[in-house]
């Protein structure tokens, strides 16, 4: 008698408990309102999507010598906007040849077209690469969203000691649940397989098993379907990029004297890319007293 007594006050003890852990735990994430913007960046600490009102980057027009990367990243867009199947993508290669500069150029182009047609909406999400280890935590509230997204992942890469890949490798492909079917994700590195070469040769000398030792780690660059390599552009393709931007922004400057300026300024870098000719514009505008007027950001 005294057990079945005790079951009342049991039962009140217990609500009493789970009330107590329901005003502890913390309260679920509002959904973002993606209507207020473009594109949005993750902040992991409160689980938060900041909208970004204005978008740093350069008309695709302005972007030369990556025409056929950038014909080929354009269309796996479209396609995964669409609702077509379409595959992540690794950009990667040379340091300033507009690699993230495209994957913004892109995304404004693609999400113009929707507009007009009156599709369903793409928005970009970007996620810091220290914070890859909160990638399923994004992508559990995209998941539920209408829009579609291509979130992305600036130089990208992965030390020895550094474990959050696998975060990314689950989400890319591996995990339970997959990649949400509105979500595609992009990413730049300098390093083709996220990981320095020196690092790879280190553990395959030291590895019982050396063609498993590197494996699991080459294996996360596998999980990108498309590789778009960007390499060191040629002196003509240097000096298009400088004749592009001074013709964007109406810059008055003779065309003997634009190539000469900008063939020195390349040889102080001792290089030639999209970033170093936005930075030459820049000077010479500068100089010329010409405001920059419209939007702009160097690749």
């Amino acid at each position: 008698m005294s057990d079945r007594a005790d079951l009342p006050l049991l039962a009140e003890t217990l609500k009493a408990i789970a009330a107590t852990l329901e005003r502890l735990a913390p309260p679920a994430p509002a959904m973002p309102d993606f209507s207020a913007a473009e594109a949005f960046i993750w902040h992991p600490q409160g689980r938060r999507l900041a909208p970004v009102a204005l978008v740093n980057r350069v008309e695709m027009s302005l972007l030369k010598g990556i025409d056929r990367v950038r014909d080929m990243l354009v269309d796996n867009s479209e396609r995964f906007a669409r609702g077509l199947p379409a595959n992540n993508a690794l950009l990667w290669g040379a340091r300033g040849m507009g690699k993230s500069s495209l994957v913004k150029a892109v995304h404004a182009a693609v999400a113009a077209k929707l507009a007009a047609e009156k599709e369903r909406g793409l928005k970009l999400v970007e996620i810091h690469r220290e914070d890859i280890e909160s990638l399923p935590e994004l992508m559990a509230i995209l998941r539920s969203a209408r829009p579609r997204f291509i979130v992305f992942c600036d130089d990208l890469s992965f030390d020895a000691d550094d474990t959050s890949y696998k975060s990314l490798k689950a989400v890319l492909e591996g995990g339970i649940e997959g990649r949400p079917e509105n979500v595609i994700f992009y990413a730049t590195s300098n390093r083709r397989h996220l990981m320095p070469r020196e690092m790879m040769e280190n553990e395959r000398s030291t590895a019982i098993n050396p063609s498993e030792a590197v494996e699991e780690r080459v294996s996360l660059s596998d999980r990108f379907g498309l590789w778009l390599g960007f390499h060191r552009c040629s002196q003509d393709e240097y000096l298009a990029m400088v004749d592009g931007y001074v013709a964007h922004y109406r810059i008055p400057i003779a065309v003997e004297e634009l190539h000469r300026e900008a063939l020195e300024w390349a040889t102080t870098r001792g290089s030639r890319s999209g970033r170093v000719a936005w930075q030459y514009v820049q000077d010479l505008a500068g100089r010329l007293g010409v405001t920059l007027y419209l939007p702009a950001a160097p690749p």
